[in-house]
């Protein structure tokens, strides 16, 4: 079996688009939920809490012609996508062309303007904004469609639109085609765009966050009051490379991805399983032919809904005990759905080489229903551990865990 090392890694997220600029509001424990004021036309619609990204444009060397295609997920995904392969050395090198690299990425749905235009159609009988890509734009695989044509990569092209899952699943099944000899490179991760759409899904099951007039106090993930969570919105890619080639070329190697994990539930779409968790994180345990004990800190998927926190908590005690250390970056980002398996192992692999780790934000007195854990509180906490864990957990029971190591 070949080895997997991280080359490269860039994306966008509520709280930064770069490692320096994400760790400052993580050290000040400064998070990126605001109010969303546009929600407000939705009359019944209960959150009006979200985390965008800001500021967001295109460089200009992007034409029309390479935006036609794009909304506004895709090109998340595909500047991500630039930026990564800019750091790994990689881009515009020939190898792209070459048939040895592909794509996995994900997102939970395409562009939600496009999905709007068919939706007007379908309920109006109108075909009033609908053009030749609209489709393209709506579609679950646009961003790693966009992807591979803009970069013109002849490799394989898998779709991981699984909700919260997404970008994790993305990454371990890149991993497992190189770990194959199926391909050299692997561009991986994922995307989501914000909108009122996603946030209702969750409104519509009484789980999200409804304190609307203090922002800044959700989401509150494990917390006893916590209310819910926030949307959020972001993108991030990683470039993932066979060891040998990799050495070869001279690349930076940022770590190595040595276990994945995943499996569902089978027994329910919304309502999370504890027993299937814990096996999930067996599996990558397993995967990656290390002990629990090896594992210096877990980034939790801690969302700040009552079942999936009490959950996950449940699994993460069944297999490490109390003290591994764990903290949830969706504490400040808020839930950024196909994009944080990617977002938390891109900020979980620089926390492991700068030996130095957040805490949860909003996280005062720990819910006594969930797991005894060592949780992250108050302040961020200087840790050195060679192997970092990623768990994240998707509607209709999906389940992913990922283990990076330190690259020596």
């Amino acid at each position: 079996m070949k080895r997997v090392v991280v080359t490269g890694v860039a994306g966008f997220s509520p709280i930064g688009n770069d490692w320096a600029t994400i760790r400052h509001h993580l050290e000040t424990m400064t998070t990126g939920i605001c109010r969303i004021d546009e929600w407000d036309k939705y009359a019944e619609l209960n959150t009006r809490l979200g985390a965008p990204v800001r500021d967001f444009q295109m460089p200009a060397h992007y034409k029309r012609k390479d935006l036609r295609s794009m909304g506004r997920v895709a090109q998340l995904a595909v500047l991500s996508t630039e930026l990564a392969l800019d750091k790994a050395g990689l881009l515009n090198d020939p190898i792209l062309n070459s048939g040895d690299v592909g794509v996995a990425y994900g997102s939970s749905a395409g562009d939600t303007g496009a999905v709007a235009d068919f939706g007007n159609m379908l309920l109006n009988h109108s075909c009033e904004g609908l053009n030749a890509n609209s489709y393209i734009k709506m579609m679950a695989h646009t961003s790693p469609v966009n992807i591979g044509i803009y970069f013109g990569l002849r490799g394989r092209v898998l779709t991981t639109s699984s909700a919260c899952t997404s970008g994790s699943q993305a990454i371990g099944y890149a991993y497992e085609a190189i770990k194959a000899g199926q391909q050299t490179i692997m561009i991986a991760g994922g995307c989501e765009a914000l909108c009122a759409t996603e946030a209702a899904v969750f409104d519509t099951l009484y789980a999200t966050s409804i304190k609307n007039d203090t922002p800044h106090l959700s989401p509150r993930p494990f917390d006893k009051d916590r209310d819910g969570l926030v949307i959020g919105e972001g993108a991030c890619t990683l470039i993932l490379e066979e060891l040998e080639h990799a050495q070869a070329r001279g690349a930076t190697i940022y770590a190595e991805l040595i276990g994945f994990g995943t499996n569902s539930d089978g027994s329910h779409v919304t309502q999370p399983s504890a027993a299937t968790m814990q096996k999930a994180i067996e599996l990558a345990l397993q995967d990656a032919a290390i002990e629990p004990e090896n594992i210096g800190y877990i980034s939790a998927h801690g969302t700040a809904t009552d079942r999936g926190d009490i959950a996950e908590t449940t699994a993460t005690e069944a297999v490490f005990g109390s003290s591994t250390p764990i903290s949830s970056f969706k504490s400040y980002t808020g839930h950024t759905l196909g994009a944080c398996g990617a977002l938390e192992a891109w900020v979980a692999i620089e926390m492991m080489n700068s030996d130095w780790f957040h805490a949860t934000a909003n996280l005062d007195e720990v819910d006594p229903d969930c797991g005894t854990l060592d949780y992250i509180m108050n302040a961020p906490r200087q840790i050195h551990t060679d192997y970092v864990m990623s768990n994240n957990f998707a509607f209709g029971g999906i389940n992913t865990s990922l283990i990076f190591q330190r690259w020596n």
